[in-house]
């Protein structure tokens, strides 16, 4: 019987990296009006790069760019372009289809939902605040409650401690078939992979169902507990 659904938040609620090159875009025109003199398709390659490199939670992303351009960080760039970020990423942020509507429809259900991510904890809350999913979620583990990335298995074991309950219950749905799928697999969870958020043209998840819509979950839950 599933009793909790467990969900990743980027590229799985939200289009995290549509939105980061959104954000990123906005910062470099932010800076450019403000009188840096760089490319513009250039400048997004090159801070896109140094988000892959030194991860997507980057708080210095911008500063690193600046002083790679210039030996040192010009502070009128830099409020341009964290300005610029932040007002994009405010306007960008939105779920994807079916998400809020499906989420209230397995809450009605009786089942509970759980956040596991890889995220920083002030950059995960201020997302699901964003979104106005703050108040649903019975459980959210972020990567400050471990000090652990998935696959680990400590963030979900601690998501099953902080929901009361055993891994044969529950069901997680993530867009990183490496991360998200494994990691839950190693302590027996059911897996849901994301193919809608896929962004590494990923064939073979590993996952026990793949879903192209959000609002396919609730068919997962009613079969699963119908053959419970």
């Amino acid at each position: 019987m599933i009793k909790a659904i467990i969900l990743d938040i980027d590229n799985t609620l939200v289009d995290f990296l549509r939105l980061k090159k959104m954000a990123v875009e906005s910062a470099i025109l932010g800076m450019i009006e403000a009188g840096f003199h760089i490319d513009k398709d250039e400048s997004i390659e090159d801070i896109m790069s140094i988000y892959e490199n030194e991860g997507w939670e980057d708080q210095l992303v911008l500063n690193k760019f600046i002083e790679n351009k210039l030996g040192h960080v010009n502070y009128k760039f830099l409020a341009a372009g964290i300005l610029g970020y932040r007002k994009a990423r405010e306007s960008a942020l939105s779920p994807y289809p079916f998400v809020t509507s499906t989420l209230i429809d397995i809450l009605k259900k009786g089942v509970k939902l759980a956040i596991v991510s890889d995220a920083p904890s002030r950059e995960a809350w201020l997302r699901l605040v964003q979104l106005n999913l703050h108040n649903i979620f019975d459980v959210v583990v972020t990567f400050n409650d471990t000090n652990e990335r998935k696959p680990s298995i400590k963030p979900f074991l601690l998501a099953l401690k902080k929901l009361n309950l055993k891994a044969s219950e529950t069901i997680m749905v993530g867009d990183w078939p490496e991360r998200d799928i494994i990691g839950a697999k190693n302590v027996g969870i059911k897996t849901v992979y994301a193919k809608y958020g896929d962004v590494n043209n990923t064939e073979k998840s590993g996952a026990d169902y793949d879903i192209n819509s959000f609002d396919e979950l609730l068919e997962i839950i009613e079969m699963e507990n119908k053959n419970a």
